[in-house]
């Protein structure tokens, strides 16, 4: 009989497969399932077509064939049993038709505490469960399985879409898995989905309704989601809690009841949070539940933030309590005094006020307290300051002349040499093969460098110790990377050689040198591999390829003793003069440089002051030599790059379509072709030595990829990478996902001019989206800076085009340059605003968020002075407007410091 199952499995009839489990006894069942473990052991080596047309059948036989309940879910869950098809966990119910109740509740649990979260895993659990009798298990899988079959159920009625509140109604589930949504880590995706911001068809409004009919308990969804609030977490499940919470509208006990907890949202939670927990407290204010000492605790944490929303409205609070009790001013004044610390002008203006209002003339000792506090406060305030408590001691001030604050130069770090022994290099290449940590995930010059300097090293090693110890070697590795999946199967089982990736580089070389890379492969992977590819991205990763293909065949022949590209520091740069002696080494062995490896050798050489190691070069008397002495003399970047000629003098005051050219919303910059590259060099380089128009459609690569290879590759031209890059930087700054600037701080450190394309690069990343990305760009600002290689007046030109373009918002920019100048690095954020605000001055209507930077130049100006930046076009005419905006006043501030 069991032969008859195993033919049905193996002709995929999945159908046949539960009558004839059925009909097995116990005994048949483990023989069957032995037979069925061996068959899916053999199918893993099958192409997928074969693989696809039996897996539901085996995967139905084996669950079915298990007497178990471990076995089973472990067989259920199976990746590798999956199908593209319609689920087979109808049929598997149908398999595990005879089991006993009990044996069907723990495998329902046992699946459950599995990751299987999708409709049709629910809907299985939830029908063992059924079958079993016992509740339904509870797990987080359960609940995003069961939320994802309520949503669809929601757009596949028969009448059409049915309301949510009327699908849980029904739902038989919902007292038991709906409360569990409190208790997740992270909610399902589509419970925190909405059609529109003023829908009431959502899971909010399901809920409450679903408290007032008694499904659920109001007052625990009231507890779970206060917890929720408090706890912290997503932006957007804080937000799903917090219009829950106010969906079930808190009735004034339920609200005293919980103050510790307003007070702590009001503290640390996001702003939506915080904002709605500062409303109840001042309902708690007005109805007397909230003591003076609470007020001030509570208020010390919330005018320490940064939203001025907040602040300002936990100042106006404040005034009322000040307004109806002046007792308290003894206990809430010094904390009034806190906003004094606030970068915003126009909230420590409001807090000096709200103190001069109610600071009681005969309390000595609070006057003094106060007047501490108010030493920190900008010149702009001194007049008020002096006229509320006489003349006071600034804090921190320092007699002479301003001195401005950088971080210091990085200096090039010397690369340790390639591994020398067995054990070394063995231990390095099963790190790298194991965790690919050589190709880099986390942003930073540091990891940038860790990651391409390892890699280089090893590679070396692999080519040093196979010529001098190949049995010793390939014995070790054989040994350290045993059981790894490539070890097992090798690259010639793949469908094309030359499409191995940049993480399988290492890889590749050391499959050469064990075997299981056939030469054959190796000599046909170099002759394929081109670097062909539409985005800077492939032609770095051919670069990159192409010298792996090349490394393969080496270790294989043992034809050269070392690599000629192996860098000399960090930064991937080489030193001209060591290059000179590794030629001379190749010459008098009598060996030929492979072309790539000679090729990146050249990208990498140092070429600034490099004129003895030219002569050197050119005296061995090779045809390398003389290419090196001319590349160093000519001393030109890879591909030169053109100016965007965008200009923001006379900014269009339309709308965004307008101001965009042709409609088309980015600001790029091309490179010159450079015949030398597609002359002298291998295909796989001649990427880099083509004309290239800016093209801002992203390719596979944007937002996946973070590759410190890429940096290396061209590590003395820092501007032609900035100007190939630049496609995401662009995306970073509008749409793209967190640490698309990670190459920044890495990039300031390559060689070369530091042009329009290098500062550009900055403009996009000091106006990126996400803040983790402007700080890296703000790392990068401030290092140019300590290099003196910064143009400040160019960054700021660029910043306006940018903002002209509707590429960088103001407000953003202003986070970013807040950030630099709380460094101390106040005369290089003054001179990048001076470059920006002629063409934000200039607009009809101020871009939202202008003031802030008026108040950012203005402090900048009165730390350090003003000295040698030109005046700012339109600043005068922008401080003589009407009115009292903040716009207005910080204009009229920032103008004070030139005109005195």
């Amino acid at each position: 009989m069991s032969d008859d199952l195993i033919t049905a499995v193996r002709n995929g009839h999945h159908r046949a497969v539960p009558p004839l489990v059925l009909k097995l006894d116990r005994a048949g069942r483990r023989a069957a399932l032995a037979e069925l473990k061996e068959l899916r052991k053999e199918a893993r080596g099958w192409d997928w077509q074969r693989q696809d047309k039996i897996r539901k059948a085996l995967h139905v036989a084996g669950a079915g064939c298990h007497t178990g309940a471990a076995g089973c879910a472990g067989w259920i869950a199976g990746r590798d049993l999956r199908s593209w098809s319609r689920s087979p966990y109808p049929l598997i119910l149908v398999a595990l038709g005879d089991r006993d109740p009990a044996w069907l509740g723990d495998l329902a649990h046992r699946l459950a505490a599995k990751s299987l979260n999708s409709e049709a895993e629910y809907t299985f659990i939830s029908e063992l469960a059924r079958m079993a009798a016992c509740p339904i298990p509870t797990t987080d899988s359960v609940v995003e399985g069961w939320s994802e079959r309520i949503s669809t159920a929601r757009w596949h009625g028969r009448s059409g879409r049915v309301e949510l509140v009327e699908i849980l109604r029904s739902d038989p589930h919902v007292a038991v898995l709906a409360p569990r949504l409190f208790e997740m880590r992270e909610l399902p995706a589509q419970v925190g989905w909405y059609e529109t911001p003023d829908t009431t068809d959502h899971w909010p409004a399901a809920l409450r309704a679903l408290a007032a009919d008694g499904v659920l308990d109001r007052s625990q969804l009231v507890e779970r989601c206060v917890t929720r609030l408090v706890r912290g977490g997503k932006t957007g499940d804080q937000r799903f809690f917090l219009t829950v919470l106010q969906q079930l509208s808190l009735t004034e006990d339920e609200e005293r009841a919980h103050l510790r907890d307003w007070t702590g949202m009001a503290a640390d939670a996001i702003s939506v949070v915080a904002s709605h927990a500062q409303d109840v407290l001042a309902r708690l204010d007005t109805r007397g539940e909230l003591s003076t000492r609470e007020l001030a605790e509570v208020s010390g944490s919330v005018l320490f933030r940064r939203e001025k929303k907040l602040v300002r409205g936990q100042l106006i609070l404040l005034g009322k309590v000040l307004n109806r009790d002046g007792s308290t001013a003894g206990e809430l004044l010094p904390v009034v005094a806190e906003a004094f610390g606030n970068e915003d002008v126009a909230l420590q203006e409001r807090a000096l006020k709200l103190i001069a209002r109610h600071l009681p003339a005969e309390d000595a000792a609070l006057r003094e307290e106060l007047s501490f506090a108010a030493a920190q406060l900008g010149p702009i305030h001194r007049e008020a300051v002096t006229a509320l408590f006489g003349e006071v001691d600034e804090d921190g001030a320092v007699e002479g002349p301003y001195e401005e604050l950088l971080p210091p130069v990085p200096e090039l770090i010397r690369l340790d040499p390639a591994p020398g022994s067995v054990a070394e290099l063995v231990e390095e290449v099963a790190a790298q093969l194991k965790s690919r940590s050589w190709q880099g995930s986390t942003p930073g010059a540091l990891a940038a460098a860790s990651g391409s300097s390892a890699f280089e090293r090893t590679l070396d090693g692999l080519v040093r110790l196979a010529r001098a110890d190949r049995a010793g070697l390939t014995e070790a590795l054989w040994e350290a990377l045993a059981g790894t999946w490539f070890m097992e199967h090798g690259i010639d089982q793949q469908p094309e050689p030359s499409y191995v990736t940049t993480s399988e580089a290492l890889s590749l070389v050391v499959g050469s040198l064990l075997g299981r890379v056939s030469y054959q492969a190796v000599v046909e992977g170099k002759s394929r591999w081109t670097g062909a590819g539409t985005c800077a991205h492939a032609a770095l990763n051919g670069v990159l390829l192409a010298r792996a293909w090349e490394a393969a065949g080496d270790v294989a022949t043992d034809r050269v003793p070392f690599l000629l590209a192996t860098p000399t520091w960090h930064t991937g740069a080489l030193d001209a003069a060591e290059l000179v002696e590794r030629l001379r080494t190749y010459q008098r062995l009598g060996i030929a440089p492979g072309p790539a490896d000679f090729s990146q050798a050249l990208l990498r050489v140092r070429r600034k002051e490099a004129s003895v190691a030219a002569e050197a070069a050119a005296a061995l008397g090779t045809a390398q030599g003389d290419r090196l002495a001319a590349w160093i003399r000519a001393d030109e970047p890879v591909a030169p790059v053109l100016r965007h000629g965008l200009t923001s003098d006379r900014p269009s005051a339309g709308n965004w379509w307008q101001r965009s050219a042709s409609g088309v919303r980015h600001v790029l910059l091309a490179t010159k072709e450079r015949p030398v590259i597609q002359q002298e060099f291998p295909r796989s380089f001649h990427w880099l030595g083509r004309p290239h128009v800016p093209d801002s459609r992203s390719c596979y690569h944007w937002g996946a990829e973070q590759c410190p290879h890429w940096l290396a590759t061209l590590p003395e031209d820092g501007d032609t990478l900035a100007a190939w890059l630049m496609t995401d930087l662009l995306n970073t700054a509008d749409e793209g996902p967190r640490g698309g600037a990670w190459f920044l701080p890495p990039l300031v450190e390559t060689g070369g001019e530091a042009g329009v394309a290098l500062h550009l690069a900055l403009a996009y990343g000091l106006g990126a989206r996400h803040p983790e990305d402007r700080i890296s760009a703000v790392d990068a600002l401030l290092v140019l800076a300590a290099q003196r290689r910064l143009d400040s007046a160019l960054l700021g030109r660029e910043l306006a085009v940018l903002v002209d373009h509707d590429m960088v918002k103001v407000n953003r920019l202003a986070d970013a340059v807040r950030t630099a100048a709380a460094t101390g690095a106040y005369r290089t954020v003054l001179g990048v605003l001076a470059g920006a605000l002629p063409t934000l001055l200039a607009y009809e209507k101020a871009p939202r968020g202008i003031g802030d930077l008026l108040a950012l130049a203005a402090e900048c100006a009165e730390r350090c002075g003003t000295e040698g930046i030109e005046p700012i076009a339109g600043l005068a005419a922008t401080a003589g407007r009407k009115g009292a905006s903040q716009t207005v006043r910080q204009a009229a501030r920032l103008l004070k410091t030139f005109t005195e």
